[in-house]
């Protein structure tokens, strides 16, 4: 049983733990420890029960339907079943915090830079701070776009989160995934790391339970 709970990913254990009702928290080898500890416990304390109702017994010319080929399952279906992802811990402040954040965001307007919609070029850049003399929006003119200002700024028990809840943390190498707690923080890999690294750097976060926020889907080939 334990070479079976090896080759299955941390949110594989994580779902038989919730399905046993144990803590989640921990690294992949915590988790294997604390499935097999309630395995123990499980064997010592089930005893034999005797059934008092009746089995119906068949003939053994009973005609069974049942057709191998016309089963619905197949076996190619099972490896594309849906792990849930890592979550994160959160007390109630901050997920209250988060919650109004994304009230803040809805009501938050869309900057835009001065005339966007009348030059497409400027359509597509992003904000930038008017400076001229006679500028309506620098002059905060009701019929013109609002400017960036202080009061737009979020809550800031929320601020620098992710939308999950976790706290972000850029990795470049295996080093940087060292000291991590998994139940609050996740990590975001660099942009200019490649594909060889960024393959162990998700082998790694996978057995230590750290969700990666940016993880590629990288097909193997050659010596990767």
């Amino acid at each position: 049983m334990t070479d079976e709970y090896e080759t299955m990913t941390v949110p594989e254990l994580k779902d038989l733990l919730r399905e046993r009702g144990l803590k989640v928290g921990g690294n992949k080898s915590e988790l294997i420890a604390r499935l097999l500890d309630n395995e123990d416990s499980d064997d010592t304390e089930s005893t034999p029960v005797v059934s008092d109702v009746e089995v119906e017994e068949f003939d053994d010319d009973f005609d069974d339907e049942f057709d191998e080929d016309d089963d619905f399952f197949e076996d190619d279906d099972w490896d594309n079943i849906h792990t849930a992802r890592q979550k994160p811990v959160l007390d109630e402040e901050t997920a209250k915090a988060l919650a109004f954040r994304a009230q803040q965001k809805k009501k938050q307007p869309a900057f835009r830079r001065q005339e966007w919609y009348r030059y497409k070029r400027l359509s597509r850049s992003s904000w930038r701070k008017p400076n001229g003399l006679q500028s309506k929006m620098r002059l905060n003119r009701k019929y013109r776009p609002p400017m960036v200002r202080i009061g737009y700024r979020k809550i800031s028990s929320a601020r620098g989160l992710h939308p999950s809840g976790f706290e972000e943390v850029l990795v470049h190498n295996l080093n940087d995934l060292e000291g991590l707690d998994p139940e609050t923080q996740a990590v975001r890999i660099g942009a200019r790391v490649g594909n060889r690294k960024r393959l162990d750097i998700h082998d790694k976060a996978n057995s230590l339970g750290i969700r990666v926020l940016n993880q590629r889907k990288i097909v193997r080939k050659g010596d990767l």
